[in-house]
């Protein structure tokens, strides 16, 4: 369990206060995380990594010369908030375009995503690559799906290796994709990992048991077994992965591979020596010829007692790039010269207190827009066990307390903006930021997703009317589609937005008011998310438990509903003119 700790609230923030004090010659301190302490090339590419925190090395600690110029950290196993994710590329951004790696899990790739389209917006060329190594969490047919674990240090490694050289952004992508589609991962664990302040942890694997594939926040494995010997352990995990060979590798004899056997937070290091002793002797045996191999901790679970294997086939471009010199806090290699330090005075960090001018009909609708959310947070606290009672069937019962947090940071953040005058545009996009700042995860993600694209449609200067609120919705839904990927059908908050943004536009186009449409939409979207009962998941942490899902309607959707619902006793009120 975590014992050392404060008020677990101000955890991640206490521990990334140490960890910047503990290597102040590597990094620097940003909102949103930290970026190299030591200054870069002009006109190269900055590699930007991150995610949830408690994953110590990463992603921090693989912050420094030759490796990762900026990493975001989003709370405990919470992705980070776009603005977070834009914060850090603003500050380590060194005018050659920002590449953003990150492991593959919804929140991360909508956050990510919504920061990357806000610095295109800006003229700041920016590329993703979402790490996809664990073998586990999806068939080769559908790469796409899988998860990030342990080989985001070797995507890391060569993305910023390649910068480093002098490549590209598209080269950087280029190398980066390579590297990606050319790591296999596959983990184990034998107990649950337990947040700070937390009684227990937040899964248990059954005494004697092992779990064979669970991802590293808990997500469901393949398979229970009994646990084996330290030489049985590595030949699971050897031959397991020697059946999944990438393409460009045409045969396992002859090919060079380096090897990363990872502690997952209680293993020890003597352990670990004891498995490799052996994952050694296999590949040996088999003809692989290993390059440079990583025993220790490298992408871990705060203390989850659990351990994962790693091969990177590699070719001589990447091997080149593998053995390239590094001097990060958590990962050191080679040798390299101390580059000069960077002056803090001059990042380019954005002013977040900013209220642009807005005209009076903007300021107005902020003012409706205001209680619009405040509706939202109270609706939110009156159903929160309820919303997370749905999500715990199949997911981690975290959406009502997630939705919460989120609702809540909204109404402040908006609050404060209509305080000082901010037109709708600016306060939707404040109150974006706030709640996927604060909620975290995918919900977070796509809330903040959503109050953006409605923010971008409004502006700071236009009379807002029923048709601007109706286009509104629907970049929302386009957004929250683009970003997440997922369609109609999938058993997401989609299944129900669809229904509402399609209706909503019918009806204003057809010449009703914002009420009468509002009402007409937000009926198709509380029948819509009912029927989400009878549907099976097919994204998200739900997806592997779809069977536990059906019958139970989604809560995303159903939250949706119920917010859409409470929206409309705002619409009614005449004190403001909304249509």
């Amino acid at each position: 369990m975590t014992r050392l700790f404060n008020d677990p609230v101000n955890f991640v923030d206490e521990a990334t206060e140490g960890f910047v004090a503990a290597h102040a010659q590597r990094v620097c301190q940003v909102p949103g995380g930290v970026i190299r302490r030591t200054r870069s090339e002009p006109g190269t590419v900055a590699v930007v990594i991150g995610g949830g925190s408690g994953h110590y090395p990463a992603f921090a600690g693989l912050v420094g010369q030759g490796l990762a110029h900026g990493a975001v950290m989003g709370n405990l196993f919470a992705s980070p908030s776009a603005q977070q994710v834009y914060n850090v590329c603003k500050a380590a951004n060194n005018g050659g375009g920002v590449l953003l790696s990150f492991g593959n899990y919804a929140g991360d790739v909508l956050h990510f995503g919504q920061a990357r389209e806000r610095l295109i917006r800006e003229g700041i060329p920016c590329e993703i690559v979402a790490v996809i190594d664990d073998v586990s969490s999806a068939s080769q047919e559908e790469l796409h799906k899988r998860r990030g674990i342990a080989g985001d240090l070797t995507v890391f490694k060569i993305a910023a290796a390649a910068a480093e050289a002098g490549y590209s952004l598209e080269e950087v992508v280029r190398i980066s994709r390579a590297a990606n589609l050319r790591t296999r991962s596959m983990g184990v664990a034998f107990d649950g990992c337990t947040l700070p302040g937390s009684k227990d942890a937040l899964f248990h694997v059954p005494a004697g048991k092992m779990a064979v594939g669970l991802g590293i926040h808990g997500e469901p494995g393949i398979s229970e077994q009994a646990i084996p010997t330290a030489d049985a352990l590595a030949e699971l995990l050897v031959s397991h992965l020697l059946e999944e060979v990438p393409d460009g590798v045409k045969s396992v004899k002859g090919a060079r591979a380096s090897v990363l056997l990872n502690g997952l937070g209680s293993i020890k290091y003597e352990e670990l020596f004891v498995v490799y002793r052996r994952v050694n002797q296999l590949l040996e045996a088999a003809g692989i010829e290993i390059i440079e191999p990583e025993v220790g901790e490298l992408v871990t679970s705060l203390d989850m007692a659990g351990a994962s294997l790693t091969l990177f086939w590699l070719d001589d471009e990447l091997e080149r790039l593998w053995k390239a010199p590094a001097d990060a806090p958590a990962y050191r290699k080679g040798s390299l010269e101390p580059a000069p330090p960077i002056d803090a005075s001059k990042l380019d960090i954005p002013d977040a207190d900013e209220i642009p001018a807005a005209s009076e009909p903007s300021i107005a609708a902020a003012r409706c827009l205001y209680r619009a959310l405040s509706a939202t947070r109270k609706v939110i606290d009156d159903n929160v066990e309820e919303l997370g009672r749905l999500d715990a069937i199949a997911g981690d019962g975290d959406h009502g307390i997630g939705m919460q947090r989120g609702a809540v940071a909204a109404e402040l953040a908006a609050e404060e903006a209509v305080s000082r005058s901010a037109g709708a545009g600016t306060m939707l996009r404040l109150a974006a930021e706030a709640w996927a700042d604060r909620a975290g995860g995918t919900s977070g993600a796509i809330w903040g997703v959503m109050l953006n694209a409605l923010s971008l449609t409004l502006g700071d200067d236009e009379t807002p009317s029923a048709a601007h609120y109706a286009d509104g919705v629907t970049k929302a839904k386009e957004d929250v589609m683009t970003f997440g990927k997922a369609k109609a059908g999938d058993k997401t908050l989609v299944d129900a937005l669809i229904p509402f943004s399609d209706a909503l536009s019918q009806a204003v186009a057809a010449g009703d008011d914002l009420s009468t449409a509002w009402q007409k939409a937000s009926a198709e979207a509380t029948a819509a998310a009912e029927a989400t009962a009878q549907l099976s998941p097919k994204l998200g942490r739900a997806r592997p438990l779809a069977k536990k899902s059906v019958g139970t309607p989604d809560p995303g959707a159903t939250s949706l509903a119920m917010i859409l619902t409470a929206i409309q006793t705002v619409i009614d009120q005449p004190v403001a003119e909304v249509s």
